[in-house]
């Protein structure tokens, strides 16, 4: 049952960023269009979350698929979306300033 529990409140395991974004994945920014207007990682695509279950078919057959947003809060319900949908190698990046560090 502890073990269990652990699961359940433990963070999920680190993903290396850097090796993640050298595979040249689909980058999504889940934020509003106006907040995407305001700055970007470059070859990024805006898709706000509110957007992202009606848009499944640009999601699918992409190897690679890095999500993010302002804080990390919306990128982590878009990767719940996107994998409740059957859509894997999703990484939630979190703030979009830790993607922008690694596109230029």
């Amino acid at each position: 049952m502890f073990n269990f529990l652990k699961s359940l409140f433990s963070p999920a395991p680190s993903v290396d960023l850097s090796e993640v974004i050298a595979r040249k994945p689909f980058l999504v920014d889940v934020r509003t269009p106006g907040e995407f207007a305001s700055g970007h990682p470059k070859g990024s695509v805006n898709i706000p979350l509110d957007k992202v279950a009606a848009n499944l078919s640009k999601f699918k057959g992409k190897k690679d698929i890095v999500v993010f947003c302002r804080s990390g809060n919306r990128s982590s319900q878009a990767k719940s979306i996107l994998e409740s949908h059957g859509v894997s190698n999703v990484t939630d990046a979190g703030p979009w300033q830790n993607v922008a560090g690694y596109t230029g």
